[in-house]
């Protein structure tokens, strides 16, 4: 089974929603548990939520360009922007005690707890995000 989709973000808020319906759909054609869902849901949303916001600044013009691909085992995810780029290196820890208070600053912790491959690519505008299936 391979499966591949796309979605195209405008850089607002709203857009978000959007990948909701992709993991729907991903659920029904492959079949994983609400669980894994759950997984994806936060860390795809949390993606896709950064290069909106922290990569493309809100800009209406720009674009994200979420990808989802499933090879049979496993599922990747990339989430590009347009924005400058970023070194995922130099975003503050946000277990630090002084960060555990900051209302932002989780995401890449985050994607990093909950997929199995994170990898940072093009100065940082595009990000993969790798998951294995057990079925």
């Amino acid at each position: 089974m391979n499966i591949r989709k796309e979605l195209v973000l405008k850089s607002e808020y709203e857009e978000v929603e959007k990948v909701e319906e992709l993991l729907n759909e991903l659920q029904q054609e492959i079949g994983f548990d609400d669980e894994f869902y759950a997984k994806l849901m936060l860390t795809v949303t949390e993606a896709a939520t950064n290069g909106i916001v922290h990569g493309n600044q809100l800009n209406p013009t720009k674009k994200v360009v979420v990808t989802a691909h499933y090879d049979g085992k496993k599922l990747t995810f990339t989430s590009k922007d347009e924005g400058p780029g970023f070194n995922p290196d130099e975003v503050p820890d946000p277990l630090a005690e002084e960060n555990l208070l900051k209302p932002s600053g989780r995401g890449v912790f985050l994607m990093k707890e909950y997929a199995e491959d994170v990898e940072y690519q093009e100065n940082g505008t595009k990000l993969v995000l790798g998951f294995t299936l057990s079925k």
